[in-house]
């Protein structure tokens, strides 16, 4: 007889319940999947379809600023300026250039641009005549006098105007007959038929016709070669034109029908500017020249090839020290990488930004971004995968993503905080560096969280990588983390050890201030630079001389690039940049000018504002930010370390002699955003250790947070100096003080997140909890956090479950 077996008992086995869970990664990262497909076909598609606008800096072209002037009569508001583009447009129109933009800026400033055009002074000289356009019947001569021959109106009798005409004559006019408004518009034309060559013709409005006829009736009367049968046409303060009325004409009778010819010895370029002024007519208000730039065409194709190469170099260096650092994972994260580049790319197309010189540094500085946000995950997953018993690869990366989505996004928060700055108080290029590092640092987030994890988790669920996790590169902690946790040197200690050598190091720097001064750049003082390309070599002494001898003895001369030459003056009129070209040709030979920026004194006080008021905000800004996320202790802490490196930074500047610009200033508010991402880090993983061991000493959990979180501001710094060096070393000249800048916040930052901000935390907690920090023995590797119990670094999401593929 057998015995009988008790009913068997089912057991759901760690495969079975494990599922659900299967299938819902799976799903998850099918969806992830799609997204990233649909990102990237939209990107592709976007990329061949539209193409970037270059900057002038990059294309070559001249920019000019003008600001609107209120009159006794007209106040300069958004409506006046946008009456004052509209006529501008037109004005601008007729010089035929290519792909010309004016748009208003703010509520009294035009910005013009004009691709290819590089002497800009015809260009401003039309834009900038603005009185009315007004028609004047001629009286006769008048006596010539100085003021009338430099174009000053002179009262001669009540109601009437002296001024010079073409020749130089001066004339007594008439009160005006007809205004800009009674104009309907003027062609240049040429009469190949009548033999009467180049002419103007002008038409005029209903009322504007008749009063036309009144003048040239009037001036009929008078005999050939009177002055007075003469009609002026004035604009600015100047005659622009006097013709004679036609001996056609009968006296009283006029020309009819609405329409003129003004004819002479017009050739076309001079008929068409004459239509030009005519038909534009006058701008509602007065405008001024505050802004002029111009850059060389060769000087544009340089800088991209330059920055182009920095951004191949710098990438290439940059993915291949994450692939020697996380193999197989790293690789995957280059492929992301250069879907970064493509959706960077797409993303700048698409809300037609456009790309200037500094914008192009923002792109690829981004690319160290991107870097980091891989290094949080895979240093995380690292950690989860020492911490399990019998690891998964994949589990690991997916607790990786969680664990790491905080750091990334508070860290990224704060750059964008800086890039929205620049957007809105920067100017010109500057601004194309916010956007562009705006948009680099929400195309870095997507190609970290949802294209290299969609590649990571398709590779560690393969069963060939799951057979040998070495070749993931997450497998093992790493030597910089292997040695910290054989170490576990107690770093905060004696935090104000740290505090005292970071005071050295800032009084060092910050002495450079007072000891040498700060040397603005024209962006803030005010002036006009001007920079010469010669056919031989001129040493910068040799043109300091004779600039002195040309009658300007305050002139700064530099010598820049392959033999460049950069001239800073105060400001110049266009006659005296002439003389200044002229004595550099004298030494030079062959003479080229490749750059031209004028900034008017009134701008260069508002640049000088703005950026201090950037600088407030942004410390400002962050503080609030991350004592809103954190804790005020956190936010105070690092603000203060971010306090630390600006004035390192500038004092840097001022031993080095270098220009303090606004490109400075973009590097700047760079440095807050980037290096107080090592701060973020480390006060994520000091909360994340405060919610475990509440009743653990503060200086040991921080101590802890910055032996964890260490490895991964090694290798992200090691990222952001492969592409700052590649800027430095490959970019434009005038690239090379904004990545020097850059590597110096870079190390300043690093340096500042751990020996400056913590430190400064645990004494702030300290006087916070009434008490001093503990100071308690333990050498290295001895101190422990609760009595009995061996230290031991507790590693993030810890769970004792398994997970298997």
């Amino acid at each position: 007889m057998k015995r009988s077996r008790p009913p068997s008992r089912t057991r759901p086995s760690a495969r079975t319940g494990s599922r659900p869970r299967s299938r819902s990664r799976s799903r998850s990262l099918n969806v992830r999947a799609l997204v990233a497909l649909a990102v990237m076909a939209a990107s592709v598609a976007i990329a061949l379809t539209m193409p970037v606008r270059l900057g002038l800096d990059l294309r070559g072209g001249t920019q000019i600023v003008l600001e609107t002037k209120s009159t006794d009569t007209t106040k300069a508001d958004r409506e006046a300026t946008d009456r004052t583009v509209e006529v501008l447009r037109g004005r601008i129109d007729a010089l035929g250039v290519a792909e010309p933009t004016i748009v208003r800026s703010g509520e009294n400033r035009v910005v013009v641009e004009l691709p290819g055009v590089q002497d800009p002074k015809q260009a401003a000289d039309v834009l900038g005549r603005t009185a009315q356009l007004t028609v004047h019947s001629v009286l006769g001569p008048a006596e010539k006098r100085a003021d009338a021959a430099e174009g000053k109106t002179e009262a001669a009798k009540d109601g009437e105007r002296v001024l010079p005409d073409e020749s130089g004559q001066s004339l007594r006019l008439k009160d005006a007959t007809l205004t800009g408004q009674d104009v309907k518009g003027a062609d240049a034309r040429f009469d190949q038929q009548g033999g009467a060559g180049w002419h103007v013709t002008v038409d005029f409005k209903d009322s504007g016709g008749d009063r036309w006829a009144q003048v040239t009736g009037e001036a009929a009367c008078h005999p050939a070669g009177d002055p007075q049968r003469r009609v002026a046409i004035v604009l600015d303060n100047k005659i622009i034109s006097s013709p004679q009325v036609d001996p056609s004409v009968a006296c009283g009778a006029g020309i009819t029908g609405g329409s003129t010819q003004i004819t002479g010895s017009f050739d076309d370029a001079e008929a068409r500017e004459l239509a030009l002024l005519v038909k534009g007519g006058a701008l509602p208000v007065p405008v001024e020249t505050i802004e002029q730039r111009t850059i060389g065409a060769t000087l544009g194709d340089e800088a991209i090839n330059a920055g182009a190469w920095a951004a191949v170099i710098g990438t290439a260096l940059t993915a291949l020290f994450i692939i020697v650092v996380y193999l197989l994972m790293g690789a995957l994260a280059t492929v992301a990488l250069l879907c970064y580049g493509l959706i960077s790319y797409a993303a700048l197309a698409a809300v037609g930004a456009t790309l200037t010189l500094p914008g192009l540094a923002g792109f690829v500085l981004a690319i160290g971004m991107a870097v980091d946000a891989n290094v949080l995950v895979f240093e995380r997953a690292r950690e989860e995968q020492a911490a399990r018993t019998r690891p998964s690869t994949r589990s690991a990366l997916t607790a990786g993503f969680r664990s790491a989505f905080s750091a990334i996004a508070d860290s990224n928060i704060t750059t964008l905080i800086a890039a929205a700055l620049l957007f809105f108080l920067a100017s010109g290029p500057v601004k194309g560096f916010g956007v562009t590092l705006g948009i680099g640092v929400l195309a870095s987030m997507v190609s970290a969280l949802v294209i290299t994890r969609v590649l990571a988790e398709f590779a560690a669920s393969r069963p060939a990588v799951f057979r040998r996790p070495r070749i993931t590169g997450i497998s093992s902690t790493g030597p910089v983390r292997d040695a910290l946790l054989r170490r576990n040197p107690f770093l905060m200690r004696r935090p104000r050890r740290w505090l005292a050598a970071s005071l050295v190091v800032l009084v060092v720097a910050g002495s450079g201030i007072l000891v040498r001064g700060l040397n603005f750049g024209i962006e803030f003082t005010g002036g006009r630079l001007i920079e010469y390309s010669t056919a031989t070599q001129v040493d910068p002494e040799r043109a300091r001389d004779a600039l002195a001898d040309a009658g300007f003895p305050r002139a700064v001369v530099q010598s820049s690039g392959d033999g460049d030459l950069t001239v800073r003056t105060e400001e110049l009129t266009d006659a005296e940049a002439a003389t200044v070209t002229k004595a550099v040709a004298e030494l030079g030979g062959e003479t080229e000018k490749v750059r031209d920026e004028l900034i008017g004194p009134s701008l260069g006080e508002e640049l000088r504002r703005d950026a201090l008021i950037a600088l407030g905000l942004a410390l400002a800004a962050q503080l609030a930010y991350l004592a809103a996320r954190f804790r005020l202790l956190f936010g105070t802490a690092a603000v203060g370390a971010l306090a630390h490196d600006v004035v390192i930074l500038v004092g840097v500047f001022a031993w080095l002699g270098k220009p303090i610009d606004g490109v400075f200033l973009a590097a700047l508010l760079t440095v807050i955003g980037y290096s107080v991402n090592d701060s973020v880090v480390l006060f994520d993983r000091v909360r994340e250790l405060l919610g475990k061991e509440r009743k653990a000493p503060f200086d040991r959990l921080t101590n802890d947070a910055i032996l964890q979180t260490l490895p991964r501001t090694v290798n992200t710094g090691m990222g952001a100096v492969l592409i700052l060096a590649s800027l430095a070393i490959l970019a434009d000249d005038s690239l090379t003080d904004f990545a020097l800048a850059l590597l110096i916040g870079v190390v300043v930052g690093t340096y500042s997140s751990v020996f400056t901000a913590s430190p400064l935390a645990v004494e702030l907690h300290g006087r916070d909890a009434g008490t001093r920090p503990a100071r308690r023995g333990g050498g290295k590797g001895r101190g422990t956090a609760k009595p009995g119990k061996p230290d031991r670094q507790t590693p993030a999401s810890r769970t004792e479950r398994q997970e298997v593929p």
